[in-house]
């Protein structure tokens, strides 16, 4: 099998189980969640935040890792904690419990990203990478897909579905370890002739759009579920559909990086920044019905997956040599964004009506577009610029 089949398959698995499953489908059975526990907006708010908090140091730790010791071992973990802290959830007697283990099983999807973006750069050839790294990355929405229907069927046996995702993490585990690359191959190498980490105006300009857009979409992330049995007074089951809805669009996400070498990086941040808003607005305002929720969800996941993809891509151009590292700066903010802006929607949902919530956060979205990806150095052309001809550089370069 070839290098980019065979990694991106893999990573892609990865990245459904660890960021579909571990992360994202606890907002999917949150009433459940709430209910079985007793737990307030406030606290689910909290337990949420900490889960994003859990991502933000285990993705430093991976980058460095996978410099270090190469993608196999990190990928490896990644699925293993993930395991472990979905069986957590599954057996959570209690709130605490249940924050520890959300929160472990959060800190599985700061392992994974790193390592697949490493492995891309030592297995893919260079024209490659960014449509790899995409279609990997786009694995968040098949995960979202898949644990809709489970939570349509199985909708108030929680407990038995965690069981199951943490199974799914663990054979994920097996697959990383037999196809994933070991070597710190060319990484290490570039570390050592002298290049860190250079905080110039892109890299700057990303932090600022990904933190806004990462609080932005906890919204849907962390109370889409929750958003639904309000507006909608639907349980787990049919917010289910919504979570089918926003994975199912979001594989479109695999086309990111075709999109950004076409349209350029500024082009598409902005565009499916107003769609991550409009689709804010169409689950949670109260005009919403059905049929409109399902299409806001659609949109969102299409967003979301989207605008991830063009974080990658704007890291990964920012910071050619170091490609696990450029992808931990934006995949590190977009999770800064979430442990502030869950919280913050969940004190915000207790105080004030949904309405004036959900409008707040489908406009922190619209404030990332103030970001914007500009033209680097001649000494410097990323792997994407380098690739394409005269007319799509300038395009990238927006």
């Amino acid at each position: 099998m070839r290098p980019a089949v065979r990694v991106g398959a893999t990573g892609f698995g990865l990245i459904a189980v660890c960021y579909g499953f571990a992360r994202f489908a606890f907002g999917l059975f949150l009433p459940q969640i709430r209910q079985d526990l007793a737990l307030s907006p406030a606290l689910a708010g909290m337990i949420s935040g900490a889960a994003f908090l859990a991502y933000c140091v285990a993705i430093v730790v991976a980058a460095r890792a996978s410099e270090r010791i190469g993608a196999r071992a990190v990928a490896v973990a990644a699925a293993l904690v993930a395991s472990v802290g979905m069986l957590g959830i599954a057996v959570s007697p209690s709130p605490l419990c249940l924050a520890v283990f959300v929160v472990l099983a959060g800190a599985s999807t700061g392992l994974a990203s790193p390592p697949m973006a490493h492995a891309v750069a030592y297995a893919v050839a260079e024209t490659r990478q960014n449509a790899t790294n995409t279609v990997i990355n786009a694995g968040t929405s098949a995960g979202v897909a898949l644990s809709g229907p489970v939570a349509l069927v199985m909708g108030q046996a929680w407990r038995t579905v965690f069981v199951l995702f943490a199974a799914t993490a663990l054979a994920l585990a097996v697959a990383a370890f037999l196809s994933m690359p070991g070597e710190t191959g060319k990484t290490a190498r570039t570390n050592r002739s002298g290049r860190g980490l250079t905080w110039d105006a892109n890299l700057v300009r990303l932090v600022g759009a990904s933190f806004l857009m990462g609080a932005s979409s906890t919204a849907i992330w962390s109370f889409g579920g929750e958003i639904a049995a309000m507006r909608l007074d639907w349980a787990t089951r049919g917010a289910g559909l919504l979570w089918i809805a926003i994975g199912a669009a979001g594989v479109c996400g695999a086309g990111a990086g075709w999109l950004v070498a076409r349209l350029g990086i500024n082009a598409m941040h902005w565009l499916f920044l107003l769609v991550l808003a409009a689709s804010i607005a169409s689950v949670g305002l109260a005009f919403t019905t059905p049929l409109l929720t399902l299409a806001g969800g659609a949109l969102f996941g299409a967003a979301y997956v989207m605008l991830t993809g063009v974080y990658l891509v704007w890291g990964t151009s920012a910071l050619p040599h170091r490609p696990a590292t450029g992808l931990m700066v934006g995949f590190l903010t977009i999770a800064v964004g979430q442990t502030a802006g869950a919280p913050v929607f969940g004190f915000l949902l207790g105080r004030v009506s949904l309405e004036v919530a959900v409008l707040v956060f489908a406009g922190l979205g619209l404030l990332a577009g103030c970001f914007w990806f500009g033209p680097r150095r001649a000494d410097s052309g990323t792997v994407a610029e380098r690739a394409a001809p005269e007319t799509d550089r300038r395009a990238i370069c927006g």
